[in-house]
């Protein structure tokens, strides 16, 4: 009876790990929409946690801490579809009017101007049908991906319930679930874990304070700024400002469109005024996250190079579609911290 050898036995278990690595990426594949709603739920889970501990700086329990935090959000959620939404949504139908007739104002401006130029070097510039095009494919793969998802997940009443009770789950008592994921890795190997999943919430706190702080400057600017130019439904798109600079980067740029399509309906100098508005307040906000009198407000622990973020917004805007482009930058900041701990310090930098 021959007996295995040790390399043989070796190489089985390699080839098993291989397989089960293997399995394991497939199946995170086919389940990635329910993965999403549960990062979603963690990062609302932190928000919240952010004002339990607020709260709990005061001298209270955390249990009660909790509830006060739930009744506010009740309250919020209330205000919000009671008052909030109404009126947004009838100024938003108004927007929604407008906007198409500043775009059709801007493209005749722009066959104006090429009408003016040198033919050589019109034939030259691609022209707006073109680049349409071209980003059109794009376009509507995000677009469908997003729908399908919304309506896949997040459509339906249940997958609300599903995210609404994640959330609450977790934030009552998160250690049960840190534990949990805590007992996948090796036994050796679990500090470590723990490590990084402290690192990854320390950054997510830190970002939601900034993004928050972000939104808010930009909402409270673009209100005030496009009130003192006159520009109709100020308020309207002042939200969806704020709203859109959740994106970074490319939502600063999504923002200014409803307002430079109005203003092209309005004077011929409130199209660059808004431009220059949104410019200013974008270089603002900036600075002052940069300031270290914000410093505590505004930093996290994950830097990421912008250019990144665009591969990053690229990439699970691909896969999730709407969705994707606004949990881009979380996601990023996580796997960055994952990346770095475990395959460059724990892995490549001890590689001999």
């Amino acid at each position: 009876m021959t007996v295995p050898s040790n390399d043989s036995k070796s190489s089985f278990g390699r080839w098993i790990g291989f397989a089960i690595i293997v399995i394991s990426l497939y199946v995170t594949w086919q389940i990635r929409q329910i993965l999403l709603i549960l990062f979603m739920a963690i990062v609302l889970a932190n928000a919240l946690d952010i004002l339990v501990e607020t709260i709990r700086r005061r001298g209270i329990k955390r249990g009660i801490a909790i509830l006060i935090t739930i009744v506010v959000l009740l309250l919020s959620l209330v205000g919000l579809f009671g008052i909030i939404i109404p009126s947004f949504l009838g100024q938003f139908q108004q927007l929604v009017n407008l906007v198409p007739r500043g775009i059709n104002q801007l493209t005749t401006n722009i066959n104006q101007l090429i009408t003016r130029l040198d033919p050589d070097l019109v034939a030259v510039l691609p022209t707006v049908d073109q680049v349409i095009a071209q980003l059109q494919p794009i376009l509507q793969q995000i677009a469908s991906r997003g729908l399908n998802i919304f309506y896949s997940s997040l459509g339906t009443l249940l997958s609300s319930i599903l995210l609404i009770a994640l959330t609450l789950m977790l934030l009552a008592n998160p250690v049960p679930y840190r534990n949990c994921l805590i007992r996948l890795f090796p036994a050796f190997y679990r500090q470590r874990v723990d490590e990084i999943l402290k690192m990854c919430n320390q950054a997510l706190r830190g970002w939601l304070k900034e993004i928050t702080f972000d939104m808010s400057l930009m909402t409270l600017f673009s209100l005030i700024g496009l009130s003192i130019f006159g520009i109709p439904l100020a308020l309207t798109q002042a939200i969806l400002t704020g709203i859109l600079t959740f994106i970074p980067n490319i939502g600063i740029g999504l923002s200014v469109i409803p307002p430079l399509a109005i203003a092209l309906l309005e004077e011929p100098w409130k199209p660059p005024a808004v431009i220059l508005l949104y410019f200013y307040c974008y270089l603002a906000i900036q600075k002052l996250d940069n300031n270290p009198r914000f410093a505590k407000l505004s930093t996290y622990p994950a830097v990421l190079l912008p250019g990144f973020i665009l591969l990053g917004q690229l990439f699970f805007g691909t896969i999730f579609g709407i969705l994707g482009l606004f949990l881009a930058v979380p996601l990023l900041i996580v796997s960055q911290i994952w990346l770095k701990e475990v395959l460059i310090k724990d892995v490549l930098n001890k590689w001999e």
